[in-house]
């Protein structure tokens, strides 16, 4: 037979329960397009005007998926650098479809901050955004500055390269000129007599 607790172990039982955090409210880039705007597929259809408001509101972003959303948020970006209307391969382009991949990871991951698999493929995308990106800014500045202002990018070149100094580092950096220094001693009559023969061959096709 089990007692059963009293009122007051059961209230503390209950103070005692971990409370569940709400899943905060993150903001997205997907937050400006339209809820009544038309997929990407129905936009130019001619006879979208004439259809019922519930075939509208179907055919519209309102109902629309996530994939959906973000082809038309990638279209918009591409739309604003693109050189001409038939420019699909420049590196405005590719930087602009970068960009809304990227945003969309980052997006993804603040709700899913475990997601190993997506961070990786983030960090690889940055990292190519990142060398287009250089390459612009070293060949045609202009277009550089225009594609970052239009896309609402921070670009920052990389840290030069520095090693940490350690005495490790110091003595095996001694003993390694020492060693070449000895070498080369070592390597000095017959580097002589190496010079010596080139110049007697020289003399003589010159003769």
């Amino acid at each position: 037979f089990r007692q059963a607790p009293s009122p007051f172990i059961q209230r503390a039982r209950c103070y005692a329960r971990p409370v569940r955090k709400r899943k905060k409210d993150f903001p997205s880039h997907l937050d400006d397009l339209p809820p009544t705007m038309l997929k990407k597929d129905y936009a130019n259809v001619p006879i979208i005007n004439s259809v019922d408001d519930v075939v509208k509101r179907l055919l519209s972003l309102e109902m629309a998926s996530q994939k959906e959303k973000v082809k038309i948020k990638t279209q918009q970006l591409v739309e604003k650098v693109r050189r001409s209307p038939n420019d699909n391969g420049s590196f405005e382009v590719q930087i602009a479809m970068l960009t809304a991949k990227i945003r969309t990871y980052e997006e993804h991951l603040q709700k899913n901050p475990k997601d190993k698999n997506n961070r990786r493929r983030m960090l690889m995308d940055v990292d190519r955004r990142r060398k287009l990106l250089a390459y612009l800014r070293r060949v045609r500045y202009d277009i550089f500055e225009n594609t970052c202002k239009q896309l609402n990018i921070q670009y920052t070149p990389p840290p030069a390269y520095c090693r940490r100094i350690t005495k490790r580092w110091l003595a095996k950096k001694a003993l390694c000129l020492k060693v070449f220094q000895e070498v080369r001693k070592l390597k000095a009559p017959e580097r002589l007599k190496q010079r010596q023969e080139w110049r007697a061959r020289a003399r003589a096709r010159a003769e």
